[in-house]
């Protein structure tokens, strides 16, 4: 018997099995190379689809903290913006700008990040003391909030940060 003869898998996977612990899951949006040439249309398309899904999540808690736990709107608002923050930094990294990883990008991003916080908390809080506490007046503060944040985050991070080498 030959040795190829002699070693038949078991499974009809075996050969794609390994001892080794399995790779951490990447965001299947995008195979290609990390690099920041990707064309202005793609990187707005792609921002604006990954804040609307990063939105969804700060939105949704902000709205549970506030209306179902009773959380004050500035904290309700903080950890919706954690949470929806952390979710669009790693998509916009890997797959809008498609950067590689980097200490002095994510300084960066992090700096920028706590300067629109500062804004869209502000703007958020300031019309919650002007109009109704309602979730219609709650999402109009946020849809303003965030809309400055928004504008304000992709022009720095793709005319400064994602440009850092």
């Amino acid at each position: 018997m030959s040795e190829e003869q002699q070693h038949q898998p078991e499974s009809p996977h075996e050969e794609f099995e390994s001892p080794h612990a399995p790779m951490p899951i990447e965001l299947p949006l995008d195979d290609q190379e990390a690099s920041t040439n990707v064309d202005l249309k793609t990187q707005i398309i792609r921002f604006i689809v990954t804040g609307v899904g990063s939105g969804v999540l700060d939105f949704g808690l902000t709205l549970i903290l506030q209306y179902g736990v009773g959380a004050p709107e500035w904290l309700a608002k903080t950890c919706g913006w954690i949470l929806g923050t952390t979710a669009a930094y790693l998509v916009n990294r890997r797959w809008t700008f498609r950067a590689t990883p980097s200490a002095r990008r994510f300084i960066a991003v992090a700096l920028l990040y706590l300067c629109t916080f500062g804004i869209q908390v502000g703007i958020y809080s300031g019309l919650a003391q002007v109009w109704p506490e309602r979730p219609i007046y709650s999402l109009f503060a946020y849809v303003i909030a965030q809309g400055t944040a928004t504008v304000i985050n992709f022009v720095v991070q793709r005319m400064v940060i994602f440009k850092i080498e």
